[in-house]
């Protein structure tokens, strides 16, 4: 019998129009300021999973998280983060990094095509309901309200520094939703 792991939580976070747009051209097609210290108290402390796109969107690896970049390409290195051939492998590192931290839950940050390969194992979605309706080359999976039901919701104005307001919407998966029991893995 495989020894019982913790569980560790898989939340994916995402900054989402509400023509669910999430990026053009590599980048957020806007600016909300008041949303980065949501998204960084949301992800303080927690190992976050990110593709290697994101990773260069940022540009440079996020203090107080361990940084863990899913790249195919194997020569691919940055400063600062741990680098993993596939989402199996960068999970399996988060989840260890999550248990030595003390921390229940993984934070997957994007891009499109790691949002679709972690919807079925995702235990939560923290979304940023982006209320603007932008051209964009890349949109977040479609939420199925049959599998994922919303537990808390926040509104905000556009602040001094943001392009519009956004709702925060917390979203957990409903019993019988189709998540792996062991976590996906």
């Amino acid at each position: 019998m495989p020894p019982i792991r913790p569980k560790v939580s898989i939340i994916l976070v995402a900054a989402v129009a509400d023509n669910g747009v999430i990026g053009q051209g590599g980048r957020l097609p806007w600016r909300l300021k008041s949303d980065m210290a949501h998204f960084r108290a949301v992800t303080m402390g927690k190992p976050v999973v990110m593709g290697r796109k994101t990773y260069a969107s940022i540009g440079q690896p996020l203090k107080g998280r361990t940084n863990i970049v899913v790249s195919r390409d194997r020569t691919f290195a940055a400063p600062g983060v741990l680098v993993a051939a596939s989402l199996a492998a960068a999970l399996d590192a988060a989840r260890g990094d999550a248990l030595r931290r003390g921390t229940g839950a993984i934070a997957v940050i994007g891009g499109a095509d790691l949002y679709v390969q972690c919807m079925g194992q995702a235990d939560q979605l923290v979304i940023t309901q982006v209320h603007l309706r932008p051209t964009g080359d890349t949109k977040f999976p479609i939420i199925d309200p049959a599998t994922w039901g919303v537990a808390g919701q926040s509104e905000h104005e556009a602040g001094p520094d943001d392009e519009a307001g956004f709702t925060v919407l917390e979203y957990r998966r409903i019993a019988g939703g189709t998540a792996h029991a062991d976590g996906g893995h």
